[in-house]
């Protein structure tokens, strides 16, 4: 969005130093600087401020800083994080089209993006890059919409409870969506019941005229029903108001089915690879429903919808192995789903690549351990990377578990999956420029 520099001065605060000059949108790094926008310099492990140099000569107009400003156009505030808050939540106030809020344990960002696309087919839409759902991504999220945008998707993360409901008090969202709960952050919440609890925050935030979009196959995500004044949409594959029949995966693991909606139905052929993605799609097809598009646009734009990076990325190497690069988080419901996609591939030898599952607190060793025993059932083997918890001998990084994987020819399946901080998606690189 376009705004001024006095306007952003006025809406985080702060005080305004320099020409004032036009701003469009937003980066809080400075190496992904997009000439005009404002540079935010965001204060953790790194100190954002020493980078404000970087941010300018990457064609950066204006600046926020909470130390002395180095010429150019600076806004001063206090605390350029709160700022950014500040300004997302004054981004929200300008715009007054349908704002879709998605959460939950896992698919948040593939039913972004899905949703994303079946609700651009019918009107100019703005989503979340990659996982931009915190504190910080969430207001980047409201600032960098385009002009011409009219809906907005946001994918909302939970650290603790009430981060949600904080979220919300900046996106103010007229749809929620609830994917699924489940056993992630459980170091954090403790239960699964309290990650529901902070979960249906979101559709605790939606006014009478809001919608809950939530997963009939999931008691805990349905309960959440009672939270909400506004009306409730449902999906699932076994129940709900938006459903799918004749599930069937081709040879490449993309989904097709028959999408069944009150208003209709239609069919859709997903360009996105494992059956959990059918899960993933009904979410957005009720989300894009609940904001007026039509079931045949709804099909159209989840055939062409395209995934962030390293979502169930599904390559056939030079070799004629089928490689699944699903490298960018995990919990047991995503790795489970993970390991059903890779035992439904044609392979002789399936081998699953597998780093730790984070944040699960005392639930760890238990989750591994089930996860060990899933891949045992399904006939998948397991090499382990740099933790013992799956109960077998782990190999030590990325390069030792290539160097295990041994030949890798045309009758072998391998998927690479693990948490965030594993940083496994090199396994996956490596082996495709083997």
């Amino acid at each position: 969005m376009q705004l001024e520099a006095s306007e952003v001065a006025r809406a985080v605060g702060g005080r305004l130093i320099g020409p004032d000059v036009a701003v469009s949108g937003a980066s809080i790094d400075s190496r992904t600087m997009v000439p005009g926008q404002l540079f935010v310099p965001v204060v953790a492990e790194r100190d954002g401020h020493d980078f404000i140099d970087d941010a300018l000569a990457a064609g950066a107009t204006a600046y926020l800083t909470s130390a002395p400003s180095r010429g150019a156009t600076a806004v001063v505030v206090e605390d350029t994080a709160a700022a950014l808050a500040d300004l997302g939540l004054h981004a929200r106030g300008r715009f007054d089209g349908p704002v879709v809020g998605i959460t939950g344990s896992v698919g948040k960002t593939s039913v972004k993006d899905m949703a994303a696309a079946a609700i651009g087919v019918g009107r100019p839409t703005h989503a979340s890059p990659m996982s931009f759902n915190n504190e910080l991504g969430v207001p980047l999220t409201l600032i960098n919409r385009p002009e011409s945008a009219e809906a907005v998707v946001v994918e909302m993360g939970a650290r603790g409870k009430g981060h949600i409901d904080w979220l919300c008090s900046l996106a103010r969202p007229t749809v929620g969506v609830v994917t699924a709960v489940g056993a992630a952050h459980t170091e954090l919440f403790g239960t699964v019941e309290a990650v529901a609890e902070a979960k249906g925050e979101l559709v605790e935030s939606l006014g009478l005229s809001g919608v809950a979009v939530l997963n009939a196959d999931q008691p805990l995500v349905m309960a959440m029903a009672e939270r909400t004044g506004g009306a409730v949409l449902s999906f699932g594959r076994s129940a709900g108001d938006v459903c799918a029949s004749g599930v069937s995966l081709d040879d490449g693991l993309c989904p097709r089915f028959r999408l069944e909606t009150p208003n209709g139905h239609a069919e859709v052929s997903l360009a996105v690879c494992g059956e959990h993605m059918v899960d993933n799609a009904l979410a957005a097809a009720a989300a894009a429903l609940a904001v007026g598009v039509g079931v045949d646009e709804i099909a159209a734009g989840l055939g062409s919808a395209k995934l962030s990076p390293w979502r169930m990325e599904v390559t056939d190497l030079a070799s004629g192995a089928v490689l699944i690069n699903d490298a960018y988080n995990a919990n047991p419901m995503s790795m489970a789903a993970g390991l059903r996609s890779l035992a439904s591939v044609d392979r002789r030898r399936r081998v699953a690549v597998l780093g730790v599952m984070a944040e699960l607190g005392e639930r760890a060793a238990a989750e591994h351990a089930a996860i060990a025993a899933l891949a045992q059932e399904l006939g998948i083997e397991v090499i382990p990377v740099a933790t013992a918890d799956y109960g077998l001998p782990p190999v030590a990084n990325a390069a030792a578990a290539v160097a295990a994987l041994g030949v890798v020819d045309d009758d072998t399946a391998v998927l690479v999956k693990a948490s965030r901080a594993a940083g496994l998606e090199v396994v996956a690189s490596a082996l495709s420029q083997s």
